[in-house]
């Protein structure tokens, strides 16, 4: 959990609910083809078949919360990425977002497929991490799945700026939502990645998502979190930005 960027974005909002683990085992099931799980920080290569996921979870630590309790909960969230199945993950504070304050935490992960990301939510390193560390120190929870649409990702480097954005679309007309998908996928080249959400029960309501990757900081911080937003204005009702630098 890049891209070459220009310098505009398209935007997605986040919200996260609360996580639920399954009542019954999970079994697991492997991909239609079997793909070599990858180290933290590799490069991803996937048969032209295959697509990869989306896995990103915004955080909002509570006011006055010890700042050791928050450091666990970062390190519990990078300790993740050993589970069998991510390919990559990265977790830290945010640098910036939209609304202001909303979140003060964020998480990226990528899966080769849907059944890996289901076993990582299942998995018992996860869980605990999420219900001893996460759920004492939370505010508030957003979590956004989808398809990126491609079989290949370049992993973002260290020092990379990420922008997430989700979208929360006014209405459930199946035309708006393929018009939004539009104006955002007019940003798609080289990291880029978007697509809607697949799981809608720890999504508050978002349902389009995007994700780009910039060389670093200053690059980020240079494209306004409200660019490219006016073109999908009439059809969204809340927004989500996210700024993230990869430690």
């Amino acid at each position: 959990m890049m891209l070459s960027l220009q310098t505009h974005s398209s935007f997605f909002p986040l919200i996260f609910s609360q996580f639920k683990p399954c009542s019954s085992p999970f079994k697991f099931k492997p991909c239609s083809s079997p793909s070599k799980f990858k180290p933290r920080f590799s490069t991803i290569t996937m048969s032209s078949s295959q697509t990869l996921v989306e896995h990103i979870v915004l955080v909002k630590v509570k006011d006055g919360t010890e700042q050791s309790k928050v450091d666990d909960l970062v390190n519990g969230m990078n300790s993740l990425a050993a589970i069998d199945g991510v390919l990559y993950l990265t977790a830290g504070p945010v640098l910036r977002s939209r609304p202001a304050a909303a979140f003060t935490h964020f998480l990226h992960s990528r899966y080769s497929c849907k059944d890996h990301l289901d076993a990582y939510n299942v998995n018992p390193t996860h869980i605990a991490v999420v219900t001893n560390s996460l759920f004492p120190i939370c505010d508030n929870l957003l979590v956004v799945d989808w398809f990126a649409g491609k079989p290949t990702l370049k992993t973002p480097a260290t020092g990379s700026g990420l922008r997430v954005r989700f979208l929360k679309l006014k209405g459930g007309d199946e035309q708006v939502k393929e018009k939004v998908l539009g104006v955002v996928g007019e940003e798609d080249g080289g990291e880029f990645s978007y697509g809607e959400n697949i799981s809608p029960e720890r999504a508050q309501g978002f349902s389009i998502a995007s994700l780009a990757v910039f060389p670093g900081q200053k690059e980020l911080e240079s494209v306004e979190l409200e660019e490219g937003l006016a073109k999908v204005e009439e059809d969204v009702e809340d927004v989500v930005v996210v700024d993230y630098v990869l430690p």
